[in-house]
């Protein structure tokens, strides 16, 4: 009797790590070699190492713009690391401002193991980077861009630190609804640790807000993306694109880039005009169908 206690036992233990296991495994997918540097696509970079609230040791990029009008924080999906973006970070910053960008802990150059709470403190270490860099500012003139999961921790971000602006790019509504999608035989509800719940944060956020998703994008749906525009938020910039956008290496610049620059540079304009807090900048109600 007490053996079979003893293999149940083990039985559900080794079944508690698979599942474990394979969360990990579908919501992070981290590599350690950079490929490619910003000074590939003609662009001169800061190294920056920086520390977490935890005191996990990170890296990424300062990228400076002589004419700077604010800074831009990205915060990428959850595939590969900072150097399957450096296309991006040109054709952002030919936008006219600074971008900071940077790997989760267990990404690239950046230590430890990547986890849910992890990836919020990652978001809010590399905001005091970019601080520093404003001679310690209270609220620097920051908007903070988030792809696919990026988006979810990028939401986090809004809620914790002032920033001028917030664009989610493939953005979905939980963790828990794109597994169901993928998955929609398993009890992801009920084995899922992560949830990335974007949709409540995003409702919480004042900053001016910019979502774009991809008909096409067939790992993040259509609908998954404008559920993240939940009352009141479904008369927020929303463009509706074609073209893969959750792309696993994020190697070229988003299919929304030309139309969205607009958007994506008046959150600085705004605050330059107004000379207020960014808690004093309403919402952008645009129709960008």
């Amino acid at each position: 009797m007490m053996r079979l206690i003893v293999n149940i036992l083990v039985g559900c233990g080794a079944l508690w790590l698979l599942a474990r296991w394979f969360e990990w495994k579908n919501v992070y997918a981290p590599t350690s070699e950079i490929e490619a540097t910003p000074e590939s696509v003609g662009l001169e970079f800061e190294e920056i190492e920086f520390i977490a609230e935890d005191g996990v040791r990170l890296h990424g990029w300062w990228i400076s713009h002589p004419e700077a009008r604010g800074t831009i924080l990205y915060c990428h999906g959850n595939g590969s690391n900072i150097g399957n973006r450096v296309n991006l970070c040109r054709d952002l910053h030919a936008l006219g401002v600074n971008i900071f960008i940077f790997d989760y802990r267990g990404y690239g150059r950046s230590r430890g193991w990547s986890t849910e709470q992890g990836t919020y403190r990652d978001a809010r270490a590399a905001y005091e980077v970019i601080r520093a860099k404003y001679d310690d500012m209270e609220s620097p003139p920051v908007l903070v861009y988030g792809a696919s999961l990026g988006a979810c921790i990028a939401a986090q971000l809004a809620l914790d630190k002032p920033v001028v602006g917030a664009v989610f790019e493939a953005g979905f509504s939980s963790v828990v609804d794109v597994g169901k999608h993928l998955f929609p035989n398993l009890p992801v509800s009920l084995i899922s640790r992560f949830r990335y719940e974007a949709d409540r944060r995003v409702a919480q956020i004042r900053a001016p807000k910019l979502f774009a998703s991809s008909r096409d994008d067939q790992l993040i749906p259509l609908i998954s993306g404008k559920s993240c525009m939940t009352p009141p938020q479904s008369r927020k910039p929303f463009l509706n694109c074609a073209g893969r956008m959750a792309r696993p290496a994020g190697t070229k610049p988003p299919p929304f880039g030309r139309p969205s620059r607009p958007l994506l540079t008046r959150p600085f304009r705004a605050r330059r005009k107004t000379q207020n807090s960014v808690q004093n900048i309403r919402v952008l109600c645009l129709d960008c169908h």
